[in-house]
């Protein structure tokens, strides 16, 4: 089945672009001028990944991020004409999974299209269920519990929870962790793995500013506490 792309820019011209290259590329391409279209379209054409212009009208990419997150957690990759990390550090927080600066190549987007795509479609080995204290998380129903409520979890959260629960008290560096991950598609950098870990954090950790799980081993990088809340 050919996958689908959603591209949400405000300038015509970039959607164009995207699309046809896209297209030509195998995807089926469809596309939105703001959030508030993007929002309609991804509620109904159900895109398997999201490519995110930020500064639109009426709703920007930042605006849109959340509430896309109440609703879905089909991978987005941010496109920004600023040069700055902290638009691609305030939109990953938001839930964003990936970003790239315009002026970018279209070789490097489509490298990281296809990064996104392959860890969302990566198979699983079925029953492999793991848990620590109340944190418990099953890789055959893609599905996260913290004391017996379900978490949702972006793609990259998810399988970086994963790496981690599987050794439980290893001590894992940033770039171990990249390397880990890029082994199912992942294409960020040890900075956004930071970001990607704060947001983890938020979403499992009883209190983030103490965490009981994801422990920061100061100038090496984090662990799975073996005990978790028990």
């Amino acid at each position: 089945m050919t996958d689908t792309i959603l591209v949400i820019d405000d300038q015509a011209n970039v959607r164009a672009l995207l699309k046809d290259y896209l297209t030509n590329q195998g995807y089926r391409v469809v596309t939105a001028n703001d959030g508030q279209m993007g929002l309609f379209v991804a509620r109904h054409e159900h895109p398997n990944l999201i490519l995110l212009d930020i500064m639109m009208p009426n709703m920007d990419g930042f605006q849109f991020l959340p509430a896309l997150r109440r609703e879905s957690q089909v991978p987005v990759i941010i496109i920004t004409a600023r040069d700055e990390e902290t638009d691609a550090v305030l939109g990953l927080e938001l839930g964003a999974d990936d970003y790239v600066i315009k002026p970018f190549r279209l070789r490097e987007l489509i490298a990281r299209v296809r990064s996104q795509l392959r860890r969302q479609g990566t198979p699983v080995e079925p029953g492999e269920f793991l848990r620590i204290g109340d944190l418990v998380l099953d890789r055959a129903s893609h599905l996260v519990k913290v004391a017996d409520k379900e978490v949702d979890l972006t793609p990259i959260e998810f399988d970086l929870l994963s790496v981690l629960m599987r050794s439980p008290g290893r001590v894992y560096t940033r770039s171990d962790l990249v390397n880990e991950l890029t082994e199912s598609g992942f294409a960020g950098l040890e900075s956004t793995l930071n970001v990607h870990m704060r947001n983890l954090r938020l979403k499992i950790e009883p209190d983030p500013s103490r965490p009981i799980y994801l422990e920061t081993v100061f100038g090496v990088g984090y662990r799975m506490n073996k005990q978790g809340a028990a």
